[in-house]
């Protein structure tokens, strides 16, 4: 008993071919078509805070940015689902449901550390005891103090 592979075929075809493959396209057609309706109906400044989960037995699942953009829906909740049964699409809404899940952001890596020198402390102080105007004085003072301190 052999075994044989099967041949070689281009993803596009995988994906429109493949029955797993082809069925979660179709879902993230579905959504995007559901987002896209639901912008609609949204208020401009909330467009960006709020995607569209899923949409199962009569339940809107939305993922937005913050509790603010939860609260505000809620608030709107009722309007939201007339003004979105007016679309096949969203035929069996009753209720949405909103879960917070704040993007995600990257921290950045600490700068470099910068390194304070007995010299440059000494430099400062020498040029604070050169200058005549006392705000200026007492500011370079202040730094080279700094300096020797950190």
């Amino acid at each position: 008993m052999s075994f044989t592979p099967l041949d070689a075929r281009r993803p596009a075809d995988l994906l429109l071919n493949g029955r797993t493959l082809k069925s979660l396209v179709s879902q993230a057609r579905q959504l995007q078509r559901l987002q896209t309706l639901l912008e609609t109906r949204l208020e401009p400044a909330a467009r960006e805070h709020c995607r569209v989960a899923s949409l199962r037995d009569g339940v809107l699942r939305l993922v937005v940015t913050d509790s603010h953009w939860a609260t505000r829906l809620r608030y709107q909740q009722k309007r939201l689902i007339r003004d979105l049964q007016a679309f096949t699409e969203f035929g069996t809404l009753n209720k949405i449901q909103c879960k917070v899940q704040p993007p995600l952001i990257r921290k950045q890596p600490p700068g470099p550390v910068m390194r304070h020198s007995a010299t440059a402390a000494d430099s400062l102080q020498e040029t604070a005891e050169q200058i005549s105007d006392p705000q200026l004085r007492a500011a370079l003072e202040r730094l080279a103090r700094h300096h020797r301190e950190g």
